[in-house]
């Protein structure tokens, strides 16, 4: 087989996982009403928004006189808030997110990478401009940026665990982490520290399987890494349950304390629950009402 070929038939492959993730995407961002997130507002900008009554304080070269010249009361001519904000989205694709406990379950990359689109595509909606942190898709705005996310996101890397991107942070900007973060704690921590640096605030969002949060083992059992880099092979795995969940509960910890060290939001989701609602999470944690 020569390589025009191998390349055709990769090309295919990837292409054929492109248009569902994208179709269920859309399908899941039109069930988040958009609601005050939009940036559409009083502020600089070229293009026309709205009249407003004149109040105390306006110049008098704000008043628009033709519209004012209608009635006895003076109008306001108001531009539309053209700075959009810049959001940075990083969405795990190491192996330790292509697990699934069951069938009937996703797996932990394509839950973050429909949540990750949906997310991106509800931002570009109320004239966001969404980006992958990094230097190789820069934030913008339109349809064609949400083709090239799902591009990118339908790629997997070899390695257990990835670390999140920190290059190029833009300052003030915000950011949007998805991962299961149950590699190295040390990258996630350099790369909050950095965008916190900079001004930038964000959203932490931690997607495990139900199986991860349970550890439902027992009698001899093999765990082994998706990546097939490390494997444990136990008789009494129920033995291990109370050390395991004990690991797990102080990485949630550090996790949280971290976030609250940046200014970051933490939010946790199971692949066995709604992506709905970690949509609706994620979407009012961005505008800063999530709890």
């Amino acid at each position: 087989m020569n390589a025009a070929q191998t390349l055709r038939e990769r090309s295919e492959a990837e292409a054929s996982r492109l248009p569902p993730l994208l179709a269920r995407a859309e399908q899941l961002a039109g069930t988040v009403l958009l609601g005050d997130h939009g940036r559409r507002r009083s502020g600089l900008g070229d293009d026309f928004w709205q009249y407003r009554p004149a109040q105390i304080g306006d110049s008098r070269r704000m008043i628009d006189h033709r519209r004012s010249a209608r009635g006895d009361q003076q109008f306001v001519r108001e531009r539309e808030w053209q700075i959009a904000q810049s959001i940075m989205l990083w969405v795990d694709q190491g192996a330790s997110m292509r697990f699934a406990s069951g069938k009937d379950l996703p797996t932990k990359a394509d839950r973050a990478r429909l949540l990750g689109l949906s997310t991106a595509i509800l931002l570009v909606r109320g004239g966001e401009r969404v980006g992958l942190t990094g230097t190789t898709l820069p934030p913008r705005r339109g349809n064609a940026q949400i083709i090239r996310l799902a591009q990118a996101w339908s790629e997997d890397t070899q390695t257990d665990y990835a670390p999140p991107e920190h290059r190029a942070m833009i300052p003030h900007a915000r950011a949007v982490f998805i991962s299961d973060f149950l590699g190295p704690l040390d990258e996630v921590e350099l790369a909050l520290t950095k965008a916190a640096d900079r001004g930038v605030r964000g959203v932490l969002l931690q997607v495990l399987d139900p199986s991860e949060e349970s550890f439902p083992y027992s009698g001899r059992t093999i765990f082994e890494s998706v990546g097939g880099t490390a494997r444990h092979e136990t008789l009494k795995a129920a033995n291990l349950r109370d050390r395991y969940l004990d690991r797990l509960a102080k990485r949630k910890d550090a996790l949280t304390q971290l976030c609250r060290a940046t200014g970051w939001q933490m939010g946790l989701h199971h692949t066995g629950d709604s992506a709905q609602s970690a949509l609706l999470w994620l979407y009012r944690a961005l505008d800063g009402s999530a709890q």
